[in-house]
């Protein structure tokens, strides 16, 4: 829509990830090497998280560009699957079909291709992007296949890519022998306010704009405390003040645009919309926590309400054997002083048994 306005061959901040777009900052340079060594250096498994937008489906999308046919990659993208879904997921990846097989068959179709590949001399990588959304049981399922190896080295190379609650799920207490296999762990970290200015321009120059000042100077600090220093913040700005301008036929992002273009998306600065989520996230766990106390007493009372109605519907058949054995007792009374030679005693009479004197 704007490109001809402002001399541009394509949009410079679209949101789909595009590895031809990647501005390698510090940290991401640092993510992209422990994930080459991963693969080439046959280390085993490897962990990258990152908040949500900061660049790093398109680290995989660069990594993935640069193997060669030696490499053998199965890529999971939905993670939210259950063991036998997300093995069936691995193995459609490698190229097989998983399907109508039971988890046992499942593993040892895994394990031998594994294996085959393996005296090809092929290295071999599990990526698994979206990690975080891994249940307990798949990430022990990721250990176990992570665990293959020869006396020297490793058969299966895994990346596992995700949010920072990845980080917090492998701390936990019951996922410490999947932690104790991963070799290299690190954490994307937000572009600072100079990476901020060089990633606007590197975006701009691989589009052509001519004018790599297209957005005035004073607009670059407005876009890091709005965007906060991650990548798909800052693309959404930016094409939003892009859009602004043209609409308003200026041939600059000037800062009133790029604060109208802020306001368009009903952007609070960057670190007050942080503050309000972590105040979610902390008041989530204690409503959560009171609802399934909630739910537990509910159960219990139903149960108590169950018990009780079914000691209402035997009360009739206690009734009828309360009865039957006031029968039995009374007959037994009158039994006895016929085999005695006595008169029936009356029924209130108590009966003491008398010692024998031998």
């Amino acid at each position: 829509m704007y490109l001809d306005h402002f001399g541009l061959k394509a949009q410079p901040f679209q949101l789909a990830p595009d590895s031809g777009f990647l501005f390698m900052s510090e940290s991401h340079r640092r993510a992209k090497a422990y994930m080459d060594y991963t693969v080439w250096n046959r280390e085993g498994f490897v962990v990258i998280t990152g908040e949500i937008g900061c660049g790093k489906t398109t680290l995989i999308q660069k990594l993935l560009s640069e193997l060669n046919d030696d490499v053998v990659v199965a890529k999971v993208f939905q993670t939210q699957l259950d063991e036998v879904e997300f093995i069936q997921s691995v193995l459609v990846e490698f190229g097989l079909n998983p399907f109508n097989a039971k988890k046992v068959e499942l593993l040892d179709m895994l394990n031998s291709f594994l294996i085959e590949q393996f005296l090809q001399r092929k290295q071999i990588v599990l990526i698994v992007d979206d990690a975080h959304n891994l249940s307990m049981k798949v990430l022990e399922e990721v250990r176990m296949l992570a665990g293959l190896e020869t006396s020297k080295e490793k058969i299966l190379h895994v990346i596992l890519i995700g949010q920072p609650q990845l980080n917090e799920a492998l701390d936990h207490p019951d996922m410490e022998q999947l932690a104790q296999r991963v070799r290299l762990r690190y954490h994307i970290r937000p572009l600072n306010e100079t990476e901020n200015r060089d990633y606007i321009r590197h975006r701009l120059s691989i589009v052509g704009a001519a004018d790599r000042t297209l957005f005035l100077p004073e607009t670059l600090s407005l876009i890091h405390k709005y965007a906060g220093g991650i990548p798909r913040l800052i693309n959404t700005l930016c094409d939003t003040a892009l859009t602004c301008a043209y609409a308003d036929n200026l041939p600059n992002i000037t800062a009133e645009i790029l604060e109208t273009a802020a306001n368009e998306l009903q952007w609070a600065p960057y670190a007050e919309r942080v503050d309000k989520s972590r105040l979610k996230i902390q008041s989530g766990p204690a409503e959560t926590g009171l609802e399934r106390i909630l739910q537990e007493h509910s159960r219990a009372l139903a149960t108590i309400a169950h018990q009780v109605g079914r000691l209402e519907e035997v009360s009739p058949a206690l009734d009828s054997i309360g009865k039957s054995l006031k029968a039995i007792e009374i007959h037994l009374r009158n039994l006895v002083p016929k085999q005695e030679g006595m008169e029936p005693p009356s029924p209130g009479t108590t009966f003491t048994r008398r010692k024998s004197t031998g």
